[in-house]
């Protein structure tokens, strides 16, 4: 994260830029609040960690200039401040500060206050812009409906019983799971990218058709690369961008786009593999009819260590009622094949 350090003391600057870039951050400095506003107006920063006291424009103030500027983008910004009364914390707040530090500063401490205030910021456009990039690749894609819903619900469970189970490779925690939900409808953004012929064709697909199609996971990452490029600290957009590229991966190493094998595979292109393949065979499409849950289940432990990690394939099989009562929430149009 690029983060403005705002303070005349040349001392406390340097220590500020140490700990700053020991941490992976990419330290800006400024020696008062007029100069940092200038800095902030370029648009490169969205944390500020300024200090109270400074010539021509102090801290405070700084921080009711940020609150009444016009600001694309949220601003979070730290008090560094050996004031810590009561009355002091009351009026950076007020002011408009989202945190204090004391100084002389712990770097640990700083670190975890910089993480907290990350999170915050890609709280900001996260929702917003996952609904939007969603309800685009849904207007190009009749079969979307409920799918969406359902897929991420299956996802979740799937990423959620890993994480209480221990049983994945990689480190999978409650934050995993929560970006997995919010992600996964993401998995067919580049759909948009595929021409009406193709996309809504009633029937079977040509191999030259499916050539085609089987681009929608390029397209869909290349299309939030872009994001990630200029918002490299946004967690979900870096997993959306995974996710994309990687749902049509086998575990065998026959899938694509890039024949990726086993553990190669993401984990989270893995749990949205498995959770989209079970919503497409329960569901109505143009080309089928929906399968009954027995008949989808089957064919998933089937294919385990083929086309699906045996391991997202165990954890769909113990939690099978959660994935039935999935699809009572958000039932389906037609009736099932047994």
């Amino acid at each position: 994260m690029r983060v403005l350090m705002v303070d005349d003391d040349e001392l406390a600057l340097d220590a500020l830029t140490y700990a700053l870039r020991k941490d992976g951050h990419d330290p800006v400095a400024a020696r008062d609040g007029r100069e940092a506003l200038e800095i902030l107006r370029q648009g490169d920063c969205r944390m500020v960690i300024s200090d109270w006291i400074m010539p021509n424009m102090d801290g405070l103030e700084l921080c009711r200039r940020i609150r009444t500027e016009d600001f694309p983008r949220y601003i979070y910004v730290i008090l560094l401040t050996s004031r810590d009364a009561s009355a002091d914390i009351v009026a950076g707040l007020s002011a408009g500060a989202d945190d204090f530090l004391a100084k002389p500063f712990d770097p640990a401490v700083l670190n975890v206050r910089i993480r907290a205030g990350a999170r915050i910021l890609a709280l900001e456009t996260r929702d917003i812009a996952i609904f939007a990039m969603a309800k685009l690749a849904e207007s190009r894609d009749p079969e979307t409906g409920e799918h969406l819903e359902r897929m991420r619900n299956y996802a979740w469970i799937i990423a959620q019983h890993l994480c209480e189970q221990h049983r994945a490779c990689e480190s999978v925690d409650a934050d995993f799971a929560r970006l997995i939900y919010l992600t996964s409808p993401l998995h067919d953004i580049g759909k948009v990218g595929i021409p009406d012929s193709v996309l809504l064709k009633p029937g079977s697909l040509s191999d030259r058709e499916f050539e085609i199609m089987k681009t929608h996971t390029t397209i869909g990452a290349d299309t939030l690369d872009a994001a990630v490029r200029r918002y490299p600290e946004v967690p979900f957009l870096r997993l959306a961008r995974e996710i994309a590229l990687t749902h049509h991966e086998r575990f065998d190493g026959s899938g694509y786009p890039s024949g990726l094998v086993g553990t190669e595979i993401p984990l989270s292109g893995r749990v949205v593999a498995l959770a989209d393949v079970y919503d497409a065979l329960t569901s109505k499409r143009v080309y089928k009819e929906a399968f009954a849950h027995e008949v989808a289940r089957d064919l998933i432990v089937k294919e385990s260590g083929s086309h699906f990690d045996p391991d997202i394939v165990d954890a769909f099989v113990e939690k099978e009622a959660s994935f039935l009562a999935v699809q009572g929430e958000l039932v389906h149009a037609e009736p099932a094949i047994a």
